[in-house]
């Protein structure tokens, strides 16, 4: 579509917007864009209909069929509220609950959802303030719900917000209930069409009894209560980014038996603007920065850092010299899946039933850890909701050990169906006070695993391509690496491609198998002779293409360490160069 098209397919959306059923402030906003000479803003806002993904919805907030406003969250509710409506026609009353983190807009967009719910005749539980995802996942279960949504955008940047959608079973929505809920939001073709006004009586307000609730329901995940007792002054500096952890977590890590938490005060504002960070993303270095100075300045043992809607944690230890580093989400999932395998095995818990949830692009060592000691692997899509696809499944089964993806997400119970930073936190610092017990550090602890189970270096980079053509070079450059895949990476001759947008595997000599997984995604992965694995696939909650480089390398004793790390890191480079990154 050339530009002169572009424009009058943006004009004719705003004008809709401009003589419809919108407040006076959307109006007048929808005007100035019109008016500006400068198409730039109005083609941004209208280009396209912010989607209902298969993760629901996550977008800058403003006005336009583009942004997260009243209009696109209120279609949301009402397609989910029909589908809803549709799939439990036996039940009395259909619940739902509402959550929301400290995202600016938040509580606005929570309360417009509630409002349409019950507007559509559906119950509601909606939290009294901000409360983290993973509780929110948690009430859905405890409160007997049939579905339930949290308003936020995660560890976006603060000029975004988002909307999650799950299921009766606390998990996010999967096939088929995502792609027909989509169906359903689809057809909301009029800002009419939304039930904005409901009936107040069907909203009922929930905080502390759920609080409560949850937190106990953690701390009985204890699985080495001596050694915390041992243990509990070991100094832990935890900051919430301004976000949803900060009453809770602190908290929930005292119940569990650690009685010397450190908060940073400046980022315990709660605060959309995230004032102290660039991103409140805890993959990203310089979110911890403050809680690591923290750290030094109070002779701390560990770092945590919750994002804002506290579904994830980044950790940093100190190392042999006494410095402070931080630990990636393959580390920390790899030291979790060891401690928690070695810990059920130790107590006679293992008899061949159990295993675990990672994601394809998370360290094969997961694997390789769970395998050797008699507990089963499941490898899913990245995302959450499919860990949980595969809870629900195995429920009454088979016993769920933990699970986790690279992006610091982790889950060690089954009473949550979705990353929980909460639970992450109490069983990394316990994880510590076992590791103290048997005379390791954590970082200690990380060169066992590598030494035990063979070395690998994991690196994560993310090229990020914005607006509309953004995301057309995005997707031509997964079209490229498909149809012109590598034959060699980082002087590795290529063995295996998986794609799975076709759930094809073709190997070296070009024979074909099928990918068992249940429906397709825009992931592609390379697996080289030498044992590394490089998986590409776009964003879906951001304008980037992701590449996650997993390189093998060797390390015969503990001393081996830093020469290994340092020649997986020159190989990472060589993978790069091998990519154009």
């Amino acid at each position: 579509m050339d530009n002169t098209a572009l424009i009058q397919e943006v004009t004719a959306k705003a004008n809709v917007w401009l003589n419809g059923n919108y407040d006076a402030e959307t109006k007048a906003v929808v005007k100035s864009m019109l008016e500006n000479e400068d198409k730039t803003d109005l083609i941004e806002a209208f280009y396209k209909d912010l989607e209902f993904g298969t993760g629901g919805l996550r977008g800058i907030m403003g006005v336009g069929t583009n942004r997260m406003n009243i209009y696109t969250v209120g279609s949301a509710t009402q397609g989910l509220s029909n589908y809803l409506k549709a799939q439990f026609k036996d039940v009395q009353q259909i619940k739902v609950v509402v959550g929301h983190d400290c995202r600016n807009n938040s509580r606005l967009f929570a309360e417009s959802a509630a409002k349409i719910f019950a507007a559509n005749g559906i119950k509601v539980y909606l939290f009294e303030s901000l409360r983290p995802t993973p509780e929110m996942s948690y009430a859905i279960r405890e409160l007997g719900c049939q579905s339930g949504i949290i308003l936020t955008a995660s560890h976006n940047p603060k000029e975004y917000n988002g909307y999650k959608a799950y299921w009766n079973d606390g998990g996010q929505l999967v096939p088929p209930h995502d792609v027909d809920v989509i169906k359903e939001v689809e057809k909301i073709k009029s800002v009419d069409e939304i039930k904005f006004e409901g009936n107040s009586e069907l909203i009922e307000i929930i905080g502390k009894e759920i609080d409560d609730k949850y937190i106990n329901e953690i701390t009985k995940l204890s699985l080495s209560p001596e050694s915390i007792k041992r243990n509990e002054n070991m100094k832990i500096v935890y900051t919430p980014i301004h976000g949803t952890g900060v009453y809770l977590i602190p908290e929930t890590l005292k119940r569990f038996g650690f009685k010397n938490i450190v908060n940073v005060p400046e980022q315990d504002v709660i605060s959309g603007d995230f004032p102290t960070v660039v991103s409140p993303n805890p993959e990203e270095p310089a979110a911890l920065d403050m809680a690591i100075k923290k750290a030094v300045e109070v002779g701390a043992d560990m770092v945590m850092a919750s994002d804002p809607d506290a579904d994830r944690v980044g950790i940093a230890v100190k190392n042999d010299k006494g410095e402070f580093i931080l630990v990636n989400g393959n580390q920390t999932a790899m030291m979790l899946t060891y401690y928690l395998v070695t810990r059920w095995k130790e107590l006679g818990k293992i008899n061949g039933k159990e295993y675990i949830v990672k994601t394809i692009v998370t360290s094969e060592l997961l694997k390789d850890i769970a395998e050797k000691n008699g507990v089963k692997v499941f490898d899913v899509y990245t995302g959450f909701k499919w860990i949980a696809a595969v809870m629900r499944e195995m429920e009454g089964k088979m016993n769920y050990i933990g699970g986790g993806e690279e992006s610091y997400g982790y889950l060690a119970e089954s009473f949550v169906r979705d990353n929980d930073a909460f639970s992450a936190c109490v069983m990394i610092a316990e994880t510590a006070a076992w590791a103290a017990d048997n005379g390791m550090t954590m970082y200690d602890l990380l060169k066992k695993i590598y030494l035990e189970y063979g070395f690998t270096l994991n690196k994560g980079i993310s090229v990020v391509k914005k607006g509309k053509a953004g995301a057309d070079e995005i997707k031509q450059m997964m079209v490229d690496f498909s149809e012109n895949a590598p034959k060699e990476i980082a002087g590795s001759p290529v063995v295996l491609v998986k794609d799975y947008n076709k759930l094809t595997a073709t190997d070296d000599k070009g024979n074909v198998s099928k990918l068992d997984f249940p429906c397709t995604s825009n992931v592609l992965q390379f697996f080289t002779a030498a044992g590394d694995k490089i998986s590409i696939r776009p964003s879906g909650t951001e304008p980037k293409i992701k590449f996650y480089i997993e390189v093998r390398g060797e390390m015969k004793s503990l001393a081996d360490y830093d020469a290994a790390t340092e020649a997986a890191n020159a190989k990472v480079e060589a993978v790069k160069k091998s990519l154009g990154l």
